[in-house]
């Protein structure tokens, strides 16, 4: 069936139009949310493949990454960090960067530190008030 150069103007039209929507949308969603999101899922990933090595990260959860809005400098917060975990997890770093570098399309591999995730210590604060107002009740 052949197009006429009527029915070819709307198309075009719907098309710039989709592009645009598409563009509002991303808008939406800043650039340093999405590589954290990937950023998270790259480092679990590589962390799960590295419990094979090492006995001290077999039990480390990553909560949550936040890049630098330069995209130089990482920040993976972890559930918990307990002793010997710290030090593994600098021993690895590069590794980790390098799965980073090697997974991900970025003009710069983001240098990673390590630190526990807050917002579990001010939750475990929070159950522990709600646990003792229980028992004060009568």
């Amino acid at each position: 069936m052949a197009i006429n150069s009527r029915d070819r103007g709307p198309l075009t039209c719907e098309c710039h139009v989709a592009r645009n929507f598409d563009r509002r949308s991303s808008a939406g969603y800043p650039r340093t949310a999405r590589v954290n999101a990937v950023l998270l899922q790259v480092l679990a990933d590589a962390l799960e493949r590295l419990r094979d090595d090492d006995d001290r990260l077999a039990l480390l959860t990553v909560s949550a990454v936040s890049v630098e809005a330069d995209l130089r400098h990482a920040t993976v917060y972890m559930v918990s960090l307990p002793d010997g975990t710290l030090p593994a997890l600098e021993a690895k770093r590069l590794e980790l960067q390098a799965a980073v570098a090697r997974e991900v399309r970025l003009k710069r591999t983001p240098t990673l530190s390590f630190v526990a995730d807050p917002a579990i210590a001010a939750g475990e604060r929070v159950e522990e008030a709600l646990r003792r107002a229980r028992q004060d009740q009568p």
